[in-house]
């Protein structure tokens, strides 16, 4: 789900296997993605992975580094996060978000070959966009609270100068 002029793409790393049957982004159940999306403000209420279109009403958008759906992120090979980086900053010319928000530290640095990028802002532009690397959602990153997580959002979501939904 891509427009121009967004104000946030997200972009996750890759469609896990719910995700792949249902062609909804962050679609299983345990993944925290769409409650702190909502708790973070960027959204006036949390929404269904079904109802991902609405995203673009709020200026924000959705993607993926990889296409390949798998079971866990860890299933894909480097050379696939490198290529779907260089996809990925095709789309990012192409449509022009203020901010690329990309959402697991280890894909993004396996991608984009930045082995010490750590959660929150980047020195890296792509073009005029910025860059932002967010907590994995997943239910398996158990590093990371869904409160800590909707804090680093909501990090990004003044940056981005956006108000609470």
């Amino acid at each position: 789900m891509l427009a121009d002029g967004l104000h946030v793409l997200f972009c996750g790393i890759n469609p896990g296997l719910m995700s792949g049957a249902t062609g909804h982004h962050f679609a299983r159940p345990g993944n925290r993605f769409w409650p702190v999306l909502h708790a973070s403000g960027f959204t006036p209420r949390q929404l269904h992975p079904s109802e991902q279109r609405e995203l673009l009403s709020y200026g924000l958008g959705i993607t993926n580094v990889a296409a390949r759906t798998t079971a866990r992120a860890d299933e894909l090979t480097g050379e696939e996060l490198r290529a779907g980086g260089r996809m990925l900053l095709e789309k990012v010319e192409r449509y022009g978000p203020r901010w690329l928000a990309v959402v697991g530290v280890t894909a993004y640095r396996v991608a984009f070959g930045d082995r010490h990028a750590r959660v929150g802002p980047q020195e890296r532009t792509v073009g005029s966009t910025r860059v932002w690397v967010l907590p994995n959602p997943s239910g398996l990153n158990a590093h990371w609270s869904a409160a800590a997580m909707a804090e680093e959002f909501g990090r990004l979501r003044e940056a981005a100068g956006l108000p609470v939904a």
